[in-house]
């Protein structure tokens, strides 16, 4: 059985950080676009970042870029979201995912696998 698992999630200050991993079992995702996104209260499930499968390119949402890192550990089948300078907008349940897809072009359309989703709160 195919899985994503995040973890990582939980409450943190604004001007924190938290580091958001992503463990995928099952099968090995080495030739996939992996990324994530996330799902604010009331509103719709939004992009945040890419990588490609070697981890050679990136791509940021413009309301995370300079804040947020993506990165990916192809021996550990694990994907990670570092979030620095967090800010109370950045609260949302954060999903993994991963799909055949260039990572300038990730969508929620060309997911093929989701993880289950992790509480990131940010309080002022």
């Amino acid at each position: 059985q195919v899985q994503l698992v995040e973890s990582g999630g939980g409450l943190v200050q604004a001007g924190g950080s938290l580091r958001l991993s992503c463990a995928a079992t099952g099968r090995t995702f080495s030739s996939y676009t992996m990324g994530w996104f996330r799902q604010a209260p009331g509103k719709e499930r939004e992009f945040v970042a890419a990588i490609s499968w070697n981890g050679g390119r990136t791509n940021y949402a413009d309301s995370v870029k300079g804040r947020f890192t993506i990165s990916r550990d192809g021996a550990k089948n694990t994907m990670y979201l570092q979030m620095n300078s967090l800010k109370p907008e950045d609260t949302a349940v954060y999903y993994c995912a991963a799909g055949r897809t260039p990572v300038q072009t990730m969508r929620i359309v060309l997911v093929d696998y989701w993880g289950q989703g992790t509480q990131v709160t940010v309080s002022s």
